[in-house]
Protein backbone atom coordinates (compact mmCIF):
# COMPACT_ATOMS: atom_id res chain seq x y z
CA UNK A 1 0.00 0.00 0.00
CA UNK A 2 1.20 3.01 -0.93
CA UNK A 3 2.00 5.76 1.80
CA UNK A 4 0.13 9.00 1.81
CA UNK A 5 2.94 10.72 3.10
CA UNK A 6 5.16 13.15 0.11
CA UNK A 7 8.02 11.86 -1.46
CA UNK A 8 9.95 14.79 -0.24
CA UNK A 9 8.71 15.95 2.94
CA UNK A 10 9.90 18.78 5.12
CA UNK A 11 11.92 18.09 7.79
CA UNK A 12 9.25 18.80 10.23
CA UNK A 13 7.47 15.17 9.20
CA UNK A 14 10.89 13.54 10.16
CA UNK A 15 10.67 12.62 13.52
CA UNK A 16 13.07 14.36 15.78
CA UNK A 17 14.90 12.97 19.45
CA UNK A 18 11.79 13.13 21.05
CA UNK A 19 9.84 11.64 18.32
CA UNK A 20 7.21 14.18 16.89
CA UNK A 21 8.09 18.12 15.98
CA UNK A 22 9.73 20.21 14.07
CA UNK A 23 14.11 19.19 13.06
CA UNK A 24 14.64 21.26 10.39
CA UNK A 25 17.74 22.46 11.63
CA UNK A 26 20.00 20.37 14.46
CA UNK A 27 20.03 23.11 17.78
CA UNK A 28 23.57 23.61 19.26
CA UNK A 29 22.33 22.44 22.35
CA UNK A 30 24.31 18.86 23.07
CA UNK A 31 26.94 19.48 20.14
CA UNK A 32 26.99 18.83 16.92
CA UNK A 33 26.34 14.69 17.59
CA UNK A 34 23.72 15.48 19.60
CA UNK A 35 21.87 17.14 16.68
CA UNK A 36 21.88 13.75 14.39
CA UNK A 37 19.13 12.26 16.29
CA UNK A 38 17.48 15.47 16.76
CA UNK A 39 17.32 15.74 12.88
CA UNK A 40 17.19 11.55 11.86
CA UNK A 41 14.77 10.81 15.08
CA UNK A 42 16.55 9.33 17.79
CA UNK A 43 16.12 5.18 16.74
CA UNK A 44 18.11 5.90 13.57
CA UNK A 45 21.57 6.20 14.25
CA UNK A 46 21.45 2.84 16.75
CA UNK A 47 18.91 1.09 13.70
CA UNK A 48 21.92 1.99 11.15
CA UNK A 49 24.48 0.83 13.46
CA UNK A 50 23.05 -2.84 13.79
CA UNK A 51 21.68 -3.14 10.00
CA UNK A 52 25.58 -3.28 8.77
CA UNK A 53 26.19 -5.75 11.03
CA UNK A 54 25.11 -8.99 8.99
CA UNK A 55 27.04 -7.91 6.00
CA UNK A 56 30.64 -7.42 8.86
CA UNK A 57 29.28 -11.41 10.18
CA UNK A 58 29.25 -12.49 6.33
CA UNK A 59 32.51 -13.45 4.83
CA UNK A 60 34.45 -15.12 8.11
CA UNK A 61 30.83 -16.49 8.89
CA UNK A 62 30.78 -18.28 5.29
CA UNK A 63 34.97 -18.73 6.01
CA UNK A 64 34.08 -20.66 9.44
CA UNK A 65 31.68 -22.66 8.51
CA UNK A 66 32.39 -24.17 5.31
CA UNK A 67 36.29 -24.37 6.38
CA UNK A 68 34.87 -26.69 9.01
CA UNK A 69 31.99 -28.53 7.32
CA UNK A 70 34.27 -29.16 4.51
CA UNK A 71 37.53 -29.67 6.34
CA UNK A 72 39.59 -27.62 3.64
CA UNK A 73 40.86 -24.28 4.08
CA UNK A 74 40.65 -24.18 0.53
CA UNK A 75 37.19 -24.30 -0.01
CA UNK A 76 36.05 -22.05 2.77
CA UNK A 77 38.61 -19.58 1.32
CA UNK A 78 37.10 -19.93 -2.03
CA UNK A 79 33.70 -19.51 -0.30
CA UNK A 80 34.79 -16.24 1.48
CA UNK A 81 36.33 -14.97 -1.64
CA UNK A 82 32.81 -15.14 -3.17
CA UNK A 83 31.12 -13.55 -0.69
CA UNK A 84 33.60 -10.50 -0.99
CA UNK A 85 33.54 -10.51 -5.05
CA UNK A 86 29.94 -10.40 -4.84
CA UNK A 87 29.42 -7.54 -2.82
CA UNK A 88 32.05 -5.69 -4.81
CA UNK A 89 29.73 -6.44 -7.78
CA UNK A 90 26.47 -6.38 -6.63
CA UNK A 91 26.97 -3.27 -3.92
CA UNK A 92 27.25 -0.45 -7.39
CA UNK A 93 23.96 -2.23 -8.58
CA UNK A 94 22.44 -1.56 -5.82
CA UNK A 95 22.83 1.80 -4.94
CA UNK A 96 22.02 2.28 -8.87
CA UNK A 97 18.94 0.50 -8.68
CA UNK A 98 18.23 2.35 -5.11
CA UNK A 99 19.13 5.73 -7.33
CA UNK A 100 16.90 5.07 -9.41
CA UNK A 101 13.63 3.53 -7.81
CA UNK A 102 14.34 4.56 -4.39
CA UNK A 103 15.70 3.10 -1.26
CA UNK A 104 12.95 1.73 0.34
CA UNK A 105 11.48 -0.78 -2.40
CA UNK A 106 15.43 -2.12 -3.25
CA UNK A 107 16.43 -2.82 0.72
CA UNK A 108 13.15 -4.56 1.18
CA UNK A 109 13.82 -6.85 -1.85
CA UNK A 110 17.50 -7.27 -0.99
CA UNK A 111 16.37 -8.00 3.05
CA UNK A 112 14.60 -11.05 1.82
CA UNK A 113 16.31 -12.56 -0.77
CA UNK A 114 19.97 -12.47 0.99
CA UNK A 115 18.67 -13.33 4.16
CA UNK A 116 17.01 -16.72 2.20
CA UNK A 117 20.22 -17.25 0.06
CA UNK A 118 22.66 -16.92 3.16
CA UNK A 119 20.32 -20.11 5.00
CA UNK A 120 21.10 -21.55 1.41
CA UNK A 121 24.27 -21.61 1.93
CA UNK A 122 24.23 -23.07 5.36
CA UNK A 123 21.55 -25.37 4.37
CA UNK A 124 23.66 -26.74 0.82
CA UNK A 125 27.19 -26.88 2.89
CA UNK A 126 25.63 -29.37 5.14
CA UNK A 127 23.87 -31.27 2.30
CA UNK A 128 26.69 -30.82 -0.06
CA UNK A 129 30.03 -30.53 1.03
CA UNK A 130 30.77 -33.69 3.33
CA UNK A 131 29.60 -36.03 0.62
CA UNK A 132 32.21 -34.45 -1.37
CA UNK A 133 35.43 -33.95 0.54
CA UNK A 134 37.95 -30.86 -0.11
CA UNK A 135 37.77 -31.14 -4.25
CA UNK A 136 36.89 -27.09 -4.82
CA UNK A 137 35.85 -28.72 -8.07
CA UNK A 138 33.31 -30.74 -7.52
CA UNK A 139 29.65 -29.96 -8.77
CA UNK A 140 28.59 -29.80 -5.49
CA UNK A 141 31.07 -27.76 -4.23
CA UNK A 142 30.89 -24.86 -6.96
CA UNK A 143 27.03 -25.43 -6.34
CA UNK A 144 28.30 -23.94 -2.56
CA UNK A 145 30.24 -21.19 -4.25
CA UNK A 146 27.68 -19.99 -6.46
CA UNK A 147 25.13 -19.58 -3.74
CA UNK A 148 27.70 -17.54 -1.88
CA UNK A 149 28.98 -15.30 -4.44
CA UNK A 150 24.81 -14.44 -5.12
CA UNK A 151 24.44 -14.43 -1.35
CA UNK A 152 27.58 -11.46 -1.30
CA UNK A 153 25.79 -9.60 -4.31
CA UNK A 154 22.65 -9.43 -2.84
CA UNK A 155 24.03 -8.03 0.57
CA UNK A 156 22.12 -5.00 1.47
CA UNK A 157 24.51 -1.72 1.54
CA UNK A 158 23.15 -0.13 4.87
CA UNK A 159 26.40 1.76 4.99
CA UNK A 160 26.40 3.54 1.77
CA UNK A 161 22.92 4.14 1.84
CA UNK A 162 22.71 5.80 4.95
CA UNK A 163 25.28 8.05 4.04
CA UNK A 164 23.00 8.92 1.28
CA UNK A 165 20.31 9.82 3.75
CA UNK A 166 22.36 11.99 5.94
CA UNK A 167 23.49 14.74 2.63
CA UNK A 168 19.84 14.50 1.70
CA UNK A 169 18.60 15.94 5.17
CA UNK A 170 21.34 18.23 5.00
CA UNK A 171 20.43 19.88 2.19
CA UNK A 172 17.47 20.86 4.00
CA UNK A 173 19.32 22.90 6.80
CA UNK A 174 20.25 26.46 5.72
CA UNK A 175 23.89 26.40 3.52
CA UNK A 176 26.02 27.44 6.36
CA UNK A 177 24.54 24.37 8.23
CA UNK A 178 25.02 21.50 5.65
CA UNK A 179 28.63 21.28 5.71
CA UNK A 180 29.21 20.90 9.68
CA UNK A 181 26.41 18.21 9.69
CA UNK A 182 27.59 16.50 6.67
CA UNK A 183 30.91 16.26 8.27
CA UNK A 184 29.39 15.26 11.40
CA UNK A 185 27.35 12.25 9.76
CA UNK A 186 30.25 11.12 7.90
CA UNK A 187 32.50 11.05 10.51
CA UNK A 188 29.77 9.06 12.74
CA UNK A 189 29.45 6.79 9.38
CA UNK A 190 32.86 5.93 9.59
CA UNK A 191 32.98 5.12 13.12
CA UNK A 192 29.86 2.93 12.84
CA UNK A 193 31.95 0.84 9.69
CA UNK A 194 34.50 0.80 12.49
CA UNK A 195 32.92 -0.64 15.33
CA UNK A 196 30.64 -3.23 12.88
CA UNK A 197 34.11 -4.46 11.49
CA UNK A 198 35.17 -5.32 15.02
CA UNK A 199 31.87 -6.69 15.94
CA UNK A 200 30.91 -8.97 13.33
CA UNK A 201 33.74 -11.50 13.51
CA UNK A 202 34.13 -11.09 17.05
CA UNK A 203 30.25 -12.34 16.83
CA UNK A 204 31.17 -15.25 14.56
CA UNK A 205 33.92 -15.82 16.53
CA UNK A 206 31.85 -16.33 19.89
CA UNK A 207 29.00 -18.14 18.48
CA UNK A 208 30.85 -20.68 16.14
CA UNK A 209 32.91 -21.73 19.30
CA UNK A 210 30.78 -21.43 22.21
CA UNK A 211 27.66 -23.22 20.09
CA UNK A 212 28.21 -24.14 15.94
CA UNK A 213 29.66 -23.19 12.89
CA UNK A 214 26.03 -22.22 11.59
CA UNK A 215 24.78 -19.92 14.33
CA UNK A 216 25.92 -16.70 13.08
CA UNK A 217 25.14 -17.28 9.48
CA UNK A 218 21.45 -18.12 10.57
CA UNK A 219 21.79 -14.94 12.95
CA UNK A 220 22.68 -12.69 10.16
CA UNK A 221 19.95 -13.93 8.08
CA UNK A 222 17.57 -13.05 10.84
CA UNK A 223 19.17 -9.64 11.48
CA UNK A 224 19.22 -9.06 7.67
CA UNK A 225 15.33 -9.71 7.51
CA UNK A 226 14.21 -7.35 11.05
CA UNK A 227 16.79 -5.16 11.10
CA UNK A 228 17.08 -4.19 7.65
CA UNK A 229 13.10 -4.00 6.94
CA UNK A 230 13.39 -1.90 9.63
CA UNK A 231 16.29 0.85 8.19
CA UNK A 232 14.38 0.21 4.34
CA UNK A 233 10.93 1.84 5.84
CA UNK A 234 12.74 4.21 8.81
CA UNK A 235 10.98 7.62 7.98
CA UNK A 236 13.90 9.20 6.78
CA UNK A 237 13.68 6.89 3.56
CA UNK A 238 10.72 9.10 1.86
CA UNK A 239 13.81 12.13 2.07
CA UNK A 240 15.52 10.07 -0.86
CA UNK A 241 12.41 8.56 -2.34
CA UNK A 242 12.51 8.37 -5.94
CA UNK A 243 10.31 10.79 -8.04
CA UNK A 244 8.59 8.64 -11.05
CA UNK A 245 10.64 9.15 -14.02
CA UNK A 246 8.51 11.38 -15.91
CA UNK A 247 9.72 14.04 -13.75
CA UNK A 248 12.63 16.66 -13.42
CA UNK A 249 13.20 15.52 -9.78
CA UNK A 250 15.47 12.79 -9.00
CA UNK A 251 16.71 10.91 -5.59
CA UNK A 252 16.24 12.96 -2.69
CA UNK A 253 14.65 15.55 -4.48
CA UNK A 254 17.27 16.86 -6.38
CA UNK A 255 17.50 18.22 -10.47
CA UNK A 256 18.41 15.77 -12.20
CA UNK A 257 20.49 15.56 -15.47
CA UNK A 258 23.90 16.20 -14.73
CA UNK A 259 25.95 13.11 -15.46
CA UNK A 260 28.88 12.38 -13.33
CA UNK A 261 32.53 13.27 -14.24
CA UNK A 262 33.16 9.14 -14.03
CA UNK A 263 37.08 10.46 -14.03
CA UNK A 264 36.42 12.32 -10.79
CA UNK A 265 34.43 9.57 -9.02
CA UNK A 266 37.36 7.53 -9.97
CA UNK A 267 40.05 9.46 -7.46
CA UNK A 268 38.14 8.27 -4.49
CA UNK A 269 36.49 5.33 -5.75
CA UNK A 270 40.87 4.37 -5.99
CA UNK A 271 41.15 5.47 -2.69
CA UNK A 272 38.90 3.23 -1.36
CA UNK A 273 40.32 0.74 -3.45
CA UNK A 274 43.95 1.47 -1.90
CA UNK A 275 42.32 1.60 1.91
CA UNK A 276 40.57 -1.37 1.45
CA UNK A 277 44.10 -3.29 0.32
CA UNK A 278 45.34 -1.47 3.55
CA UNK A 279 42.85 -3.16 5.55
CA UNK A 280 43.43 -6.91 3.99
CA UNK A 281 47.09 -6.60 3.48
CA UNK A 282 47.73 -5.29 7.23
CA UNK A 283 45.09 -8.03 8.65
CA UNK A 284 46.81 -10.59 7.26
CA UNK A 285 50.64 -9.79 7.70
CA UNK A 286 49.37 -8.99 11.46
CA UNK A 287 48.16 -12.96 11.44
CA UNK A 288 52.03 -14.07 10.06
CA UNK A 289 53.78 -11.95 12.95
CA UNK A 290 51.38 -13.24 15.84
CA UNK A 291 52.04 -17.16 14.09
CA UNK A 292 55.66 -16.39 15.25
CA UNK A 293 55.46 -14.36 17.77
CA UNK A 294 52.24 -15.56 19.84
CA UNK A 295 49.22 -17.22 18.33
CA UNK A 296 47.47 -16.67 15.58
CA UNK A 297 43.98 -16.57 17.34
CA UNK A 298 45.38 -13.67 18.91
CA UNK A 299 45.11 -11.30 15.18
CA UNK A 300 41.67 -10.54 15.73
CA UNK A 301 42.12 -9.10 18.89
CA UNK A 302 45.22 -7.18 17.67
CA UNK A 303 43.46 -6.34 14.65
CA UNK A 304 40.86 -4.50 16.62
CA UNK A 305 43.12 -2.33 18.75
CA UNK A 306 43.81 -0.37 15.11
CA UNK A 307 40.48 -0.65 14.86
CA UNK A 308 39.32 1.09 18.36
CA UNK A 309 41.92 4.23 17.88
CA UNK A 310 40.62 4.61 13.93
CA UNK A 311 36.60 4.60 15.06
CA UNK A 312 37.81 7.40 17.90
CA UNK A 313 39.60 9.55 15.25
CA UNK A 314 37.04 9.56 12.67
CA UNK A 315 34.74 11.17 15.35
CA UNK A 316 36.94 13.76 15.73
CA UNK A 317 36.44 14.91 11.84
CA UNK A 318 33.37 16.62 12.47
CA UNK A 319 35.26 19.08 14.55
CA UNK A 320 37.69 19.74 11.99
CA UNK A 321 38.27 23.85 10.93
CA UNK A 322 35.84 24.05 7.94
CA UNK A 323 38.64 25.85 6.07
CA UNK A 324 40.53 22.76 5.75
CA UNK A 325 39.59 21.77 2.36
CA UNK A 326 38.57 18.10 1.97
CA UNK A 327 41.38 17.47 -0.49
CA UNK A 328 44.13 18.88 1.79
CA UNK A 329 43.17 16.54 4.60
CA UNK A 330 43.28 13.65 2.56
CA UNK A 331 46.71 14.37 2.05
CA UNK A 332 47.68 14.63 5.83
CA UNK A 333 45.12 12.16 6.90
CA UNK A 334 46.96 9.89 4.51
CA UNK A 335 50.66 11.56 4.64
CA UNK A 336 50.66 10.64 8.27
CA UNK A 337 48.87 7.07 7.95
CA UNK A 338 51.70 5.95 5.87
CA UNK A 339 54.49 7.65 7.65
CA UNK A 340 53.10 5.21 10.79
CA UNK A 341 52.39 2.16 8.60
CA UNK A 342 55.98 2.25 8.04
CA UNK A 343 56.63 1.28 11.73
CA UNK A 344 54.66 -1.96 10.76
CA UNK A 345 58.66 -3.20 10.09
CA UNK A 346 59.67 -2.41 13.97
CA UNK A 347 58.18 -4.40 16.36
CA UNK A 348 59.69 -7.56 17.47
CA UNK A 349 57.01 -8.35 20.40
CA UNK A 350 53.40 -7.86 20.64
CA UNK A 351 53.26 -5.42 22.95
CA UNK A 352 55.77 -3.18 20.48
CA UNK A 353 53.04 -3.89 17.98
CA UNK A 354 50.33 -3.23 20.19
CA UNK A 355 51.98 0.65 19.93
CA UNK A 356 52.25 0.47 16.27
CA UNK A 357 48.46 -0.43 15.42
CA UNK A 358 47.07 2.37 18.37
CA UNK A 359 49.53 4.79 16.07
CA UNK A 360 48.38 4.08 12.72
CA UNK A 361 44.86 3.64 13.44
CA UNK A 362 44.96 7.24 14.63
CA UNK A 363 45.09 8.09 10.74
CA UNK A 364 43.17 5.74 9.07
CA UNK A 365 39.55 7.08 10.44
CA UNK A 366 39.92 10.48 9.16
CA UNK A 367 41.39 8.77 6.28
CA UNK A 368 38.45 6.86 5.31
CA UNK A 369 35.94 9.87 6.55
CA UNK A 370 37.46 12.34 4.39
CA UNK A 371 37.54 10.02 1.15
CA UNK A 372 33.67 9.51 1.74
CA UNK A 373 33.31 13.24 2.12
CA UNK A 374 35.36 13.72 -1.46
CA UNK A 375 32.72 10.79 -3.17
CA UNK A 376 29.69 13.25 -1.75
CA UNK A 377 31.20 16.44 -3.39
CA UNK A 378 32.40 14.30 -6.88
CA UNK A 379 28.99 12.79 -6.91
CA UNK A 380 26.02 14.49 -8.65
CA UNK A 381 22.98 14.07 -5.92
CA UNK A 382 20.80 11.28 -8.61
CA UNK A 383 23.90 9.26 -8.41
CA UNK A 384 24.84 9.52 -4.77
CA UNK A 385 23.32 6.25 -3.75
CA UNK A 386 25.40 4.63 -6.67
CA UNK A 387 28.80 6.52 -6.31
CA UNK A 388 28.99 5.72 -2.52
CA UNK A 389 27.95 1.71 -3.12
CA UNK A 390 31.05 2.07 -5.61
CA UNK A 391 33.07 3.49 -2.62
CA UNK A 392 32.06 0.89 -0.53
CA UNK A 393 32.99 -1.86 -3.12
CA UNK A 394 36.28 -0.14 -3.57
CA UNK A 395 37.09 -1.88 0.27
CA UNK A 396 36.00 -4.65 -0.42
CA UNK A 397 37.65 -5.33 -3.69
CA UNK A 398 40.78 -4.17 -2.32
CA UNK A 399 40.53 -5.76 0.71
CA UNK A 400 40.63 -9.19 -1.11
CA UNK A 401 43.19 -7.82 -3.53
CA UNK A 402 45.77 -7.11 -0.72
CA UNK A 403 45.34 -9.90 1.48
CA UNK A 404 46.01 -12.00 -1.30
CA UNK A 405 49.23 -10.80 -2.21
CA UNK A 406 50.30 -10.03 1.34
CA UNK A 407 49.10 -13.65 2.06
CA UNK A 408 51.29 -14.71 -0.39
CA UNK A 409 54.29 -12.86 0.39
CA UNK A 410 53.96 -14.18 4.21
CA UNK A 411 53.48 -17.87 3.27
CA UNK A 412 56.90 -17.26 1.04
CA UNK A 413 58.87 -14.99 2.33
CA UNK A 414 57.84 -13.79 5.72
CA UNK A 415 55.53 -11.04 7.51
CA UNK A 416 58.44 -8.50 7.25
CA UNK A 417 58.19 -8.36 3.60
CA UNK A 418 54.14 -8.89 4.03
CA UNK A 419 54.13 -5.71 5.76
CA UNK A 420 54.95 -3.48 2.65
CA UNK A 421 51.77 -4.14 0.81
CA UNK A 422 49.64 -1.97 3.78
CA UNK A 423 53.05 0.60 3.25
CA UNK A 424 52.67 0.64 -0.34
CA UNK A 425 49.03 0.88 -0.14
CA UNK A 426 48.84 4.17 2.40
CA UNK A 427 51.72 5.79 0.01
CA UNK A 428 49.25 4.89 -3.06
CA UNK A 429 46.63 6.49 -0.91
CA UNK A 430 48.81 9.87 -0.43
CA UNK A 431 49.62 10.28 -3.73
CA UNK A 432 45.77 10.01 -4.68
CA UNK A 433 45.37 12.55 -1.94
CA UNK A 434 47.96 15.02 -4.23
CA UNK A 435 45.97 14.05 -7.60
CA UNK A 436 42.65 14.76 -5.40
CA UNK A 437 44.12 18.34 -4.31
CA UNK A 438 44.77 19.21 -7.73
CA UNK A 439 42.20 17.65 -10.07
CA UNK A 440 39.18 18.23 -8.05
CA UNK A 441 40.73 21.63 -6.51
CA UNK A 442 37.89 24.06 -7.81
CA UNK A 443 34.90 20.90 -6.93
CA UNK A 444 35.84 20.50 -3.35
CA UNK A 445 34.91 23.70 -2.10
CA UNK A 446 33.67 23.70 0.95
CA UNK A 447 29.88 24.95 0.56
CA UNK A 448 30.08 26.88 4.09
Amino acid sequence: MKSSLPTNPDPASIPDARGSGPSGAPAAKGGRYAALPRLAGASYIPLGLFARVPLAMLTIGVLTLVTTVSDSYAIGGFAAGCIGIGAAVGAPVTGYLADRLGQKRILLVAAVINAVLVAAVVILAYALLPEQGADVTDGATLTVLATALVAGATSPQVGPLSRVRWMALSKKLPAKEQGPLVDTALSLEGTADEVTFVLGPALVGLLASLVAPWLPLVLAAVMTLALVTLFALHPTERVVGARPASTTVGNAGYVSGERPNWFLVAVPVMGMLCMGAFFGSSQTALTAFTGVHGSVDQAGLMYAIMGASSAVTALSVAYWPAKFGYSWRWVLASGLMAAGAAMFLVPESLGQMVWVLLLVGLFVGPTMVTIFSVGSVVAPPQWMGTVMTALASGIVAGTALGSSIAGSLAQNVGYHTAFIVPIVAASALLLLGLVAAVSLRGRLKRNH
